[in-house]
Parts: C-alpha cells; sequence; structure tokens
C-alpha cells in the first residue's frame, strides 16, 4: 500500500475516533438536553449514528490536513531562505499645481 494512502486512512480513523470522543461527551454532559432526546425517542440510534459521521468527515478532514501540513520537505535540505534580494520602493510623486487653479477645481468653479 502506497504511503500516502495509508497515511490517509490511518488519520481519517483518527479523526472518527476522536468524533466518536467528542459524541460520546455530548451526550454523557447532556449538551442542549441532547442525552434526553435521543433516550425518548425512536429514531435515537439514527440520530447518534448520523452527529457522529458528521463530526467524523469533520474531524477526519482537519486530521488529515495537519497531518500533511506536518510532511517534510526533503528537498530544500541546502537553502535555508530566498535570494535576500531588496524590494524598490517607489516614491510619490509630486504634480505641481498653482493655488488658484486648485481651488477654482475644488469649489467646481471654472
Amino acid at each position: 500500500m502506497p504511503k500516502l494512502i495509508r497515511l490517509y486512512i490511518t488519520h481519517v480513523a483518527i479523526g472518527f475516533g476522536i468524533a466518536a470522543a467528542f459524541v460520546a461527551m455530548l451526550l454523557w454532559f447532556d449538551v442542549a438536553n441532547l442525552w434526553h432526546l435521543v433516550s425518548h425517542s425512536d429514531k435515537g440510534l439514527l440520530a447518534v449514528v448520523i452527529l457522529w459521521i458528521s463530526n467524523g468527515i469533520i474531524f477526519a478532514g482537519v486530521q488529515f490536513g495537519i497531518a500533511v501540513m506536518r510532511l517534510k520537505d526533503d528537498d530544500d535540505d541546502d537553502h535555508h531562505g530566498g535570494l535576500r534580494q531588496h524590494v524598490m520602493r517607489p516614491d510619490h510623486a509630486t504634480i505641481p499645481v498653482r493655488a488658484d487653479e486648485g481651488a477654482k477645481n475644488l469649489f467646481g468653479k471654472s
């Protein structure tokens, strides 16, 4: 099995495990009276499964994203930065305007 596929499956499983713990804590601490709603409904188990799968998709995506961002890039061992070139900043250009012409245009008088 390729390393990337193994990495994906491993971290998706970790994400779904975290989601299971999250849903269990939601039910245990009875957030928003969720335990009562689930235990007193005939569709309670379906609601818990849907909650776990939807949270599992989110947590698995985040977990895999973190894993990919933490991968080491072995191509740049010798280079430790850019070329350190100086960026030229242009000076602001000044445009000379006579005072009487500027006042005429400012107040709409021609």
